[in-house]
């Protein structure tokens, strides 16, 4: 494992502990927005670093261990770290303008960012193959991602679960995004998985107002 990838993984588990033991903690930094559209814009960020339990954190740092090497081995300490905290703070981004008219929306976990780890992984290595439950049948990357997307688009809809469904797909977009202004050359890796992902994220620029919830 990477040092960087080490030093993430230890933040979240030692924020993330703080705040299972500490309301005040917990409420101080998560992702409200009230509070961001109040000024307290630092929430963006500290939220990706809060989680809600073991299980929420463990599945989170599980992905951002198996994907995180591969993007780290491809792109560097730095670049990593720049698609990681993009992607979180692209993931916070887009929930905040989901859910501007919803004052007391509120959101924790590093999803957004390892979404976009995730994505950078799957440009990096589209024919690496994934799991996307509940089917349990190996999928190529560049399947699972237009996937990915395509249920975080309807989860965001029909608000499924207690899932932060516009951080998953902010920050796959921050990953996609990033990582072609980095190595424009993953083009030539699945031009077409490319090119599917680039017009759903164009659709959601020009017809996201019909996903908003109010």
């Amino acid at each position: 494992m990477s040092q960087i990838i080490l030093i993430i993984i230890v933040a979240n588990v030692l924020v993330s502990y703080k705040g299972f033991n500490d309301v005040v903690f917990f409420d101080r930094y998560k992702f409200q927005v009230q509070r961001i559209l109040n000024g307290d814009k630092l929430r963006m960020l500290t939220s990706g670093f809060l989680h809600v339990d073991w299980i929420h954190l463990g599945f989170n740092m599980y992905a951002l261990y198996l994907f995180g090497k591969v993007v780290v081995s491809s792109f560097g300490t730095v670049n990593f770290i720049l698609i990681y905290f993009g992607s979180l703070i692209a993931g916070s981004m887009y929930s905040l303008y989901q859910h501007k008219r919803e004052a007391y929306y509120s959101a924790v976990g590093a999803s957004g960012a390892v979404s976009g780890i995730v994505f950078s992984a799957i440009m990096l290595y589209p024919d690496m193959e994934l799991i996307m439950l509940p089917i349990p049948i190996p999928l190529p990357g560049y399947i699972f991602g237009i996937g990915y997307l395509l249920y975080s688009i309807y989860g965001m809809k029909k608000q499924l679960g207690n899932v932060g469904h516009s951080a998953h797909l902010g920050g796959a977009i921050g990953g996609y995004v990033l990582t072609l202004l980095l190595r424009p050359s993953v083009i030539s890796n699945n031009s077409l998985m490319i090119g599917i992902i680039g017009a759903i994220i164009v659709g959601l620029f020009f017809f996201g107002d019909k996903l908003k919830l109010n």
